[in-house]
């Protein structure tokens, strides 16, 4: 039995919703969304500073409510970030710490990714014994159908999408999943990764019947329809833009035949495309209107005052390629888009080029329309936040920090928990934020090791100058968080690093 409480509301006259007997105030929203970009880079929004791509549904999104600017990941990739999430632990705590596919210790599984256990508290867990209803549409990376991570054993009263992060490469999947039952959409699939060495690329060639974020956005917009008198939490992990590059072709065409020059030919993975660059455009403006129609949803049904939303991405841009060079993995050019913003490092790494993400919140009357803020925070912050934002007592065990308070009056966040990556994928590495500062170690499952390296990343965000020699005293005092916080994992081992070198 989860152990929450809801808090004693105050009646007062402008109260948004009545559940039981008990009337929610005007600063706790009757709704949540929260809606995860997939690989989205922390320069490829309008209202980041993107140049190339349209986004005006989220750059809209921004205007009406408050920009972080210093907002990380839990984790560098998919899984991990998502189980930080879902469950507030940091990389030190959580249980999953890498995409370690389910049938590397399940056998009985031939999809989807190693289970959270039974005892793991998801916030959906806890909204929904609170008196929420809780639903996910998009891509869920925590545990296969059957499992003790699947959706509905981790507190998801709907779930359409894809169970498995590994089918997700594909938009045009055999299958999607709805709760624990397989839904075939395509019977004729496509591949997730397919080279063409020589011939013309087409688009055709890699184009099903039935698009994917086509059925799971309908799914979410029937969702909000069926639940606007009720409380609920809509968690929408959307697919774009994730590689491979398959957006329909009305998507493509509104950018530019000139940006390509030539085809990508799958030699970094996933699938060919002849119009790379147009293609990834396309991607993130079809995110857009995802967005969009969530939105005109909440409008339609009367819900846009009532409903925190939330956007965020689970990691940064997509990381290099070496078997066609000019391209990133799956043809994404980050370069030519400034996917990073100048940022260091991309998807797979715990610099902040692949952990600083996008992050807007917006709630009229409540949260400052177009504000900025630059506090530090990070994906283990929102269990204890979303628990506030709507008056319920999380539980004990959590790592992050409200940002509530900090959201909504812009007071100082008094952080009582440490923030940093335990990551033993890519090398192994570990990064500590403090305060202004950041230390980082990467390689540490390598046979040569990197050194430490600290940042001063208010000041050197680009990380561009190590100041490790002149500051052992943060190194030691990130040796010494990792020490406390850091919990072994047999499933994904790594040892803190306690020297100093």
């Amino acid at each position: 039995m989860i152990k929450v409480g809801l808090t004693l509301c105050v009646l007062c006259l402008c109260c948004l919703a009545v559940t039981g007997n008990c009337v929610i105030a005007q600063e706790h929203p009757a709704n949540i969304v929260l809606i995860l970009a997939d690989d989205l880079g922390y320069g490829e929004l309008g209202c980041y500073g993107q140049q190339k791509i349209r986004t005006p549904n989220i750059d809209r999104l921004a205007s009406q409510g408050v920009r972080f600017t210093q907002h990380y990941s839990g984790a560098p990739v998919c899984a991990p970030a998502r189980c930080v999430l879902m469950t507030g632990q940091h990389l030190g705590h959580a249980e999953i710490r890498g995409n370690q596919q389910a049938k590397k210790l399940f056998p009985q599984f031939k999809e989807g990714q190693h289970p959270v256990s039974q005892e793991v508290v998801t916030l959906p867990m806890v909204l929904k014994q609170a008196g929420f209803v809780t639903g996910a549409f998009g891509k869920w990376g925590l545990g296969p159908v059957g499992s003790t991570g699947s959706p509905a054993a981790k507190g998801i009263d709907e779930f359409f999408g894809y169970n498995c992060q590994a089918v997700a490469h594909s938009y045009f999947p055999r299958h999607l999943w709805r709760n624990e039952e397989m839904i075939v959409i395509n019977e004729r699939p496509i591949p997730g990764a397919q080279r063409q060495p020589d011939g013309e690329v087409t688009i055709e060639t890699w184009q099903g019947t039935n698009y994917a974020p086509a059925l799971m956005i309908d799914e979410a917009e029937q969702f909000i329809g069926r639940h606007a008198r009720e409380r609920f939490f809509l968690y929408l992990p959307f697919v774009e833009p994730h590689v491979s590059l398959q957006p329909p072709l009305a998507s493509i065409d509104e950018y530019p035949s000139d940006w390509d020059t030539q085809p990508y030919r799958g030699g970094n993975g996933y699938l060919p495309h002849p119009r790379p660059r147009a293609a990834y455009a396309a991607m993130i403006s079809d995110l857009d209107r995802h967005v969009g129609r969530v939105l005109q949803s909440l409008e339609k049904h009367g819900l846009t005052e009532k409903t925190l939303v939330i956007f965020t991405s689970d990691n940064g841009a997509t990381h290099e390629g070496a078997g066609e060079p000019q391209f990133h993995i799956g043809g994404a050019d980050p370069k030519f888009f400034q996917s990073t913003s100048n940022l260091k490092g991309y998807k797979g790494s715990v610099y902040e080029g692949g952990i600083r993400v996008p992050m807007i919140a917006k709630l009229p009357g409540v949260i400052d329309a177009g504000s900025t803020n630059e506090t530090p925070c990070y994906f283990a912050d929102w269990f204890p936040t979303l628990c506030a934002a709507v008056a319920v007592t999380p539980p004990e065990n959590l790592d992050g920090t409200s940002l509530w308070k900090t959201i909504t009056s812009n007071s100082p966040l008094e952080r009582t928990k440490p923030m940093l990556w335990f990551y033993p994928e890519y090398g192994g590495q570990v990064a500590v934020r403090l305060g202004d500062w950041k230390v980082v170690r990467r390689g540490l499952k390598t046979k040569k090791p990197g050194g430490w390296e600290v940042y001063h990343i208010v000041d050197d965000p680009s990380e561009a100058h190590d100041l490790a020699p002149t500051h052992p005293e943060l190194i030691q005092q990130a040796i010494d968080i990792l020490q406390r916080e850091v919990t072994p994992n047999p499933v994904f081992p790594m040892e803190v690093p306690t020297d100093m070198s």
